[in-house]
């Protein structure tokens, strides 16, 4: 109710300046490439780094003062890239990549307690970038938890199909798996579609 009418007052009175955006999503869906694209094109800084190792991203990613000018607005982010979500952290799974079974219990330790802060931090975020490997199937569990969370907290969602440089990438597949929710198909990757993405976020999350 009351991000209600946050959003009826700022339709009143104009777009609301210092949104703080949580970029959401499961572990390797692109989602802190994305982050770092975005924060480098408006601020000419990246947030953080990137692996092909899951849950790379295991604490909150901040970059403020981020101003985003699109489709004749301009909106003043607050960037926020999440550890990524998973209903459940094996360590095995980091042993995979070769990483040794105490640095990868350490890394499963740190990424379990992620999970927990990047729930935590749905209390603060005012729209979420719902990011998705276009590759993978989107409907599964915790794509589907991330998504009724955000629901039930009223906070406004945009979702990114990523990875459509990838030949075997179905963005429909996404459409069709959240037909309640807005979705663009971006590559973060190649910077791909990403002017299309800042005018969706102007239009959609402002």
């Amino acid at each position: 109710m009351i991000r209600r009418l946050q959003r009826f007052l700022n339709g009143l009175f104009g777009s609301h300046n210092n949104v703080s955006l949580g970029f959401y999503g499961p572990p390797n869906a692109g989602k802190s490439t994305l982050a770092n694209k975005i924060a480098a094109d408006l601020t000419g800084e990246e947030l953080g780094e990137v692996s092909e190792i899951p849950h790379e991203t295991r604490e909150v990613k901040k970059k403020e003062k981020a101003t985003l000018n699109a489709d004749g607005k301009t909106m003043e982010l607050n960037l926020l890239d999440m550890p990524g979500i998973s209903t459940k952290v094996d360590f095995n799974e980091f042993k995979k990549y070769g990483l040794e079974e105490d640095s990868a219990k350490a890394r499963a330790k740190e990424a379990t307690k992620g999970v927990v802060e990047a729930i935590k931090w749905l209390d603060d975020v005012d729209a979420c970038l719902v990011v998705f490997d276009a590759t993978e199937d989107p409907y599964t569990q915790t794509n589907v938890t991330v998504i009724g969370n955000l629901e039930a907290k009223d906070i406004p969602i945009l979702i990114v199909a990523n990875k459509i440089d990838l030949e075997d990438a179905d963005p429909d597949a996404v459409r069709d798996a959240f037909p309640q929710h807005p979705v663009v198909e971006v590559s973060a990757k190649e910077g791909r579609n990403i002017d299309k993405l800042y005018d969706e976020i102007i239009h959609h999350l402002s």
